[in-house]
């Protein structure tokens, strides 16, 4: 899969073990040991895939997800040591889209870099005229960019994911299971990442995220999407 990634590892076995297998999949690489120089590269590139760790000098994986997606869309898939839910609910939450943590398998990393790049390549295909509106939201599922009116709002591929699956499902109620199993490809999981991504797209969409009126919670079951037709004016 030609693609390429940018890779932020401040310890240097760490960063070349990733380089290798990277490499191996035929992708192209670029390694920084700290965000800062990260950051200056991407003002001017744009990679497919970000791998970024948490614990780095100066500027840490926070604090360069809250900066960056201001900015891009692109994937970002934290490999870090920090296992806690707090660290991985944290990360989700500043706009990561996946969580693999250290030590980890080569295999299942290599997994997720090809489940992302995927996704992201299958957004990018396609009819021009997958567009779909709803409200003052204009999403093009060809170039996976959602506006409201002409105001590009910045999604990552999960919550632009998270947000097609609940279109596409056309008013009826899913799990948060179901949508894992959907949109992370998996049986098992972290349940409690739905409900993070789904309260990160209410921010973006809604007037009052207490009070939304696109994805609506079904007390006891999931979440749903309102269509035009069911929003009181």
């Amino acid at each position: 899969m030609k693609a390429s990634v940018v890779i932020i590892e401040d310890i240097k076995e760490m960063s070349d073990l990733i380089q290798l297998y990277v490499k191996r999949e035929g992708m192209d690489t670029k390694v920084f040991d700290n965000a800062e120089d990260a950051l200056e590269y991407l003002k001017t590139s744009t990679p497919d895939l970000i791998l970024l760790d948490i614990n780095l000098p100066g500027m840490d994986g926070f604090e360069f997800l809250n900066i960056y997606h201001k900015q891009s869309d692109c994937p970002v898939l934290i490999v870090s040591a920090r296992d806690s839910d707090e660290d991985i609910i944290m990360a989700l939450g500043y706009g990561a889209d996946e969580f693999v943590t250290k030590p980890f398998s080569p295999k299942v990393l290599m997994a997720r870099i090809r489940a992302l790049l995927r996704r992201k390549q299958s957004g990018s295909s396609g009819s021009s005229k997958n567009v779909i509106q709803f409200g003052p939201y204009t999403l093009n599922t060809e170039s996976c960019l959602l506006k409201r009116d002409d105001e590009r709002i910045h999604l990552s591929a999960k919550e632009f994911d998270i947000l097609l699956y609940l279109i596409n499902t056309k008013g009826k109620t899913s799990t948060p299971e179901e949508i894992y199993r959907k949109v992370w490809g998996s049986e098992f999981g972290d349940l409690t990442a739905v409900a993070v991504y789904v309260q990160r797209l209410r921010k973006k969409l809604e007037a009052d995220p207490a009070a939304p009126h696109f994805i609506e919670t079904v007390h006891g079951m999931g979440y749903r999407f309102v269509p035009d037709e069911e929003i009181k004016k």
